[in-house]
């Protein structure tokens, strides 16, 4: 009989917590599974280089074969397992905190929920590569040159402590990010210009108080038009892409300033900070306050020995 992943009984996992940079690399048999009721605290990358996975993150589903980079975002529930008659599914997979640019390199892979479902992409050496340099970096004290890339053990984890060990990490998660969706970078000149100018004038001012009526007058359509090829083109309604940037700007702004939430929020375009700080916490898995605090934190130093304890009970989970 066969059994979806969805549908199994297995207990809640936990998951790194966010301020730390971890990485892994996996080879499960069939009967692995994860699940998180209330989603992770972080992001995770899941690139497979083996067998097949089956993920689900709220209403969203996709599968996963060898050279799939799949990216789930935090605060939405999640499940993923072995595919059932795979038998086994090999990956590498990194929790952290996504750099804002990310989300826009995987904007054409969106599927729903805060999951994006990148198909193999060229270069499957180099994404190894980075890996496995980030799987080593992690590891770097910040004194005398950075180990050397080795070849992973099976189930080896690392947890970036430092600060020089989680940037060099996390340029090596960015590389291979890039890599995954340069096909999308390649497809963007095939954009309508219409629709390419109402991004831009969306990510010029996220905070402007822009309706789908006045984007469709900025590009002389009709709205019910101009929303027809926005959401055909770009996968997304162009009220959701305003949230999205907003959003971002929100987080920009609590990262870069002192300014009060409630003015970080309105200089976002949102009206109502209550309805900020729950749509926030939705997209990033934690309040805005939250968020600053663990920001400042993790630029000053992510070596926490609490944080780090919490995240080794919680590595073998991925």
């Amino acid at each position: 009989m066969s059994v979806r992943a969805e549908e199994l009984p297995e207990p809640a996992a936990p998951s790194p917590p966010p301020g730390l940079v971890t990485v892994g690399r996996f080879d499960q048999r069939t009967g692995y599974r994860v699940n998180r009721p209330r989603g992770s605290d972080s992001w995770l990358f899941i690139w497979t280089t083996g067998g097949r996975g089956r993920l689900r993150q709220g209403a969203a589903r996709t599968a996963a074969g060898p050279g799939d980079l799949v990216v789930l975002g935090p605060g939405v529930p999640q499940r993923y397992a072995v595919e059932p008659g795979a038998g086994h599914w090999a990956f590498w997979w990194a929790h952290c905190q996504a750099r804002p640019s990310w989300t826009g390199w995987l904007r054409p892979y969106a599927v729903d929920d805060g999951l994006y479902a990148v198909g193999p992409a060229p270069g499957r050496e180099r994404i190894e590569a980075a890996f496995c340099r980030m799987l080593t970096d992690a590891r770097w004290t910040g004194h005398g040159p950075p180990p050397e890339d080795a070849e992973p053990l099976p189930g080896e984890v690392a947890v970036a402590h430092g600060t020089a060990a989680r940037e060099l990490a996390l340029c090596s998660l960015e590389e291979i990010v890039l890599l995954a969706a340069a096909r999308a970078e390649r497809s963007r000149p095939d954009l309508d210009d219409r629709v390419r100018h109402a991004e831009a004038v969306i990510a010029a001012d996220p905070g402007a108080p822009h309706t789908v009526r006045s984007l469709a007058a900025a590009v002389a359509l009709s709205p019910s038009r101009f929303a027809h090829l926005f959401t055909e083109q770009l996968g997304r309604s162009p009220m959701r892409a305003l949230r999205e940037s907003r959003l971002l700007h929100a987080a920009r702004l609590l990262e870069a300033t002192e300014l009060p939430v409630e003015r970080v929020a309105a200089a976002s375009g949102f009206t109502s900070v209550f309805h900020f700080s729950r749509v926030f916490r939705q997209r990033y898995g934690t309040p805005p306050g939250a968020y600053r605090k663990g920001s400042a934190r993790s630029a000053a130093n992510a070596g926490d020995p609490e944080d780090a304890g919490e995240a080794g009970e919680a590595g073998g989970s991925s």
